[in-house]
């Protein structure tokens, strides 16, 4: 009773939070989608100069549907811009472009967290669909084994399946930095490349950063979740010693 009440009270916060987030960013980017930037460049203008100025020429710059959903995959060599951001001459589209240029320069340059979670991908989603059938796995031997010598093995098997929904966690945790530094990254890039002005550069930071609270939305949530099935497990464990 205690448990499901403790989780509400970790959950429900989170995901008042996580709804303020996610308005916070549309409404922020819809703001600063209606400033026109000076210098006139588009979110495509944006993306593809900043490129070139770095000296990078195997990165592509396309389309794809959408408002904000924009990213960089680097399988096939391509920031993908929405519908929202390519072809729109704002201060907020210029922020949006400039940040996934910052997720090439990760890459290009090594920085350790992206090149963390970049392996932490195939893993995570591998994990993510494994771990519920471990656990229940893990406490069906611990029924069948508990009053035999092999009763560890069910109890080894479920801190398998805990682990292995724990990654989604660490996932969103390891997130974290490489977002906030593309996004420190795409400041310091639209400065130093004259893509924005000095006064619209504070716009620029407000939809990054907003967009940003969406990330510190998703690791809150994830880890009540993880919480919630580490503390149900080991209480189970425990009344099973009883």
């Amino acid at each position: 009773m205690y448990y499901y009440l403790y989780f509400l009270i970790l959950l429900v916060p989170c995901m008042i939070f996580s709804a303020i987030a996610s308005a916070k960013v549309s409404s922020t980017y819809s703001k600063y989608d209606k400033v026109p930037n000076l210098s006139r460049m588009t979110g495509y203008d944006t993306a593809t100069y900043l490129l070139r100025n770095r000296g990078v020429n195997d990165i592509s710059v396309g389309k794809v549907r959408g408002t904000l959903t924009d990213h960089y995959d680097p399988t096939k060599g391509i920031v993908n811009l929405s519908q929202s951001t390519y072809g729109s001459a704002s201060v907020g589209a210029c922020a949006v472009a400039a940040h996934e240029i910052g997720h090439v320069m990760q890459k290009k340059q090594g920085y350790f967290p992206y090149k963390l979670r970049k392996v932490l991908v195939p893993i995570t989603n591998i994990g993510s669909r494994l771990a519920m059938p471990v656990i229940i796995i893990g406490i069906l031997l611990d029924l069948l084994l508990f009053a035999s010598e092999g009763q560890a093995y069910g109890q080894w098997i479920m801190y398998i399946g805990i682990g292995l929904y724990g990654l989604s966690t660490l996932f969103a945790l390891v997130t974290l930095p490489v977002e906030y530094n593309a996004s420190h990254r795409a400041r310091q890039m639209m400065i130093d490349d004259g893509v924005l002005a000095p006064e619209e550069v504070q716009g620029a930071k407000k939809v990054l950063n907003a967009a940003a609270l969406t990330y510190v939305a998703s690791l809150l949530m994830s880890l009540v979740y993880f919480l919630r099935i580490f503390i149900m497990l080991f209480m189970l464990l425990g009344n099973r010693k009883k």
